[in-house]
This record gives structure tokens, C-alpha cells and sequence, in this order.
């Protein structure tokens, strides 16, 4: 049984991967701002109330963490909110690089002393950060913070490169969850494929960019 810490696990994809494993025996912690009922009812722990984008929740956070050996720690909490080019404000871009991009590395780096040898640290992300996949344009904030933790969590890998501890940095596909207005593949399936690619995560795939599906994808 391992220890695993979900952030967003009140909804969507984190609901959907704290069920999961919980179904499969693990010890599930989930985080998030507003607690559900239904993450209650499959997380073995519940500590919501936190703002990851805040100093003081990062370091409430750690206090409550702190007789926890963590075996698996899953960034999944994000926001995607509507831009243009034409309806670009700047709060939006702030909010969206705080949520997406900041909070990610700086929980992973507070908690890092509680992360178990061998462990595995997970980013759910999105292909949208891909430079090199981008043929639409738009979304420029959600892009932008995409962008800026795939590069945060390389440079986690490269720095744990030594420690056992590996990174996956994982694209969940495109879901049937609020933040897409319920178009896309099941919670079910997406969440089976980013199991998989946690349960294959090597040295050798530490630090790489993949689809849920297993294919590698371009940054």
C-alpha cells in the first residue's frame, strides 16, 4: 500500500485517480480548496481549505503532512480560463500561470523532504504547453502556464535525477470534465492511462512528455 497525494481531488480527473486508487487499496490524501462528498467518501484522508498558490497554505500544508512518508505525489489541481488576443487581461494570465504553473513546483519543493526513496512526483498537464504542437493559437494563458511547469518539472527531473525520484509529466487527454464543458473521453479512461504511465514511471521515462495513451509527445 502506498501513500498518495492528490491535489484537485474534489472533482474531475483528481476525483477520478483518488477513486481509483483508492479502489486499489492505496492510502489517497486529497487537497483541494472545497471538500466534495463524494472525495470524502474515497480519500483515506481529506485536508482542503488550502490555496497552493499561497505561502502560508504551502506551509500549513507541510505541518499537516509532516508524519506522512509519501509514496506518490500527483499535481493535478489547475483552472482553464477563456482568452483571445482581441480579451487578454492580465489577471487571467496571473491567475492561470499561478494555478498551472507556480503552485506545482513550489508544493513539490516544500514537501520534497516527505517524498519516500524510491518516489515518484507527477504533473498533470496538457499537450497545450506543447511549442511545437500548437496549429490552433489562442487560450494564451492556459498555453503559457502549460508551457512553464512542462519546463519547471524537466528541471525537477534533472535535479532528482540522482535521488530516486521520478518525474512524470503527463497529458490526460482531452476529458469529459467541467473544465471542458463535459466534451471529451471518459474521466474513467483518461484515468486509467495516467495510472499506467505512473505505474511504468522509470529513470529512463523520468523528465519525458507523455500522452495518457503512452505516446510521447513534443514540447
Amino acid at each position: 500500500m502506498s501513500n498518495i497525494v492528490i491535489t484537485g481531488a474534489n472533482r474531475g480527473i483528481g476525483f477520478g485517480l483518488a477513486k481509483e486508487f483508492s479502489k486499489s487499496g492505496h492510502n489517497v490524501i486529497g487537497i483541494c480548496r472545497n471538500a466534495s462528498n463524494d472525495m470524502r467518501n474515497h480519500c483515506s484522508e481529506v485536508l482542503d481549505g488550502y490555496d497552493l498558490t499561497k505561502e502560508e497554505s504551502l506551509a500549513s500544508l507541510y505541518e499537516n503532512l509532516s508524519g506522512t512518508k509519501i509514496d506518490i505525489l500527483i499535481n493535478n489541481a489547475g483552472i482553464l480560463q477563456q482568452d483571445s488576443l482581441s480579451q487578454l487581461p492580465s489577471n487571467s494570465l496571473l491567475d492561470q500561470f499561478k494555478v498551472n504553473a507556480m503552485a506545482p513546483i513550489l508544493l513539490t519543493s516544500k514537501i520534497l523532504p516527505l517524498i519516500q526513496k524510491p518516489g515518484k512526483v507527477i504533473v498533470i498537464t496538457s499537450r497545450m504547453g506543447s511549442i511545437a504542437d500548437n496549429g490552433s493559437g489562442g487560450y494564451y494563458g492556459y498555453r503559457m502556464s502549460k508551457a512553464a511547469v512542462n519546463a519547471a518539472f524537466v528541471s525537477l527531473a534533472r535535479d532528482l535525477a540522482s535521488s530516486d525520484i521520478h518525474v512524470a509529466i503527463i497529458h490526460p487527454g482531452m476529458v469529459a470534465t467541467e473544465m471542458t464543458g463535459r466534451q471529451g473521453i471518459p474521466v474513467e479512461e483518461s484515468v486509467s492511462g495516467i495510472v499506467n504511465r505512473i505505474n511504468e514511471l522509470n529513470a529512463s521515462s523520468s523528465g519525458k512528455f507523455y500522452h495518457q495513451n503512452g505516446e510521447e509527445l513534443p514540447w
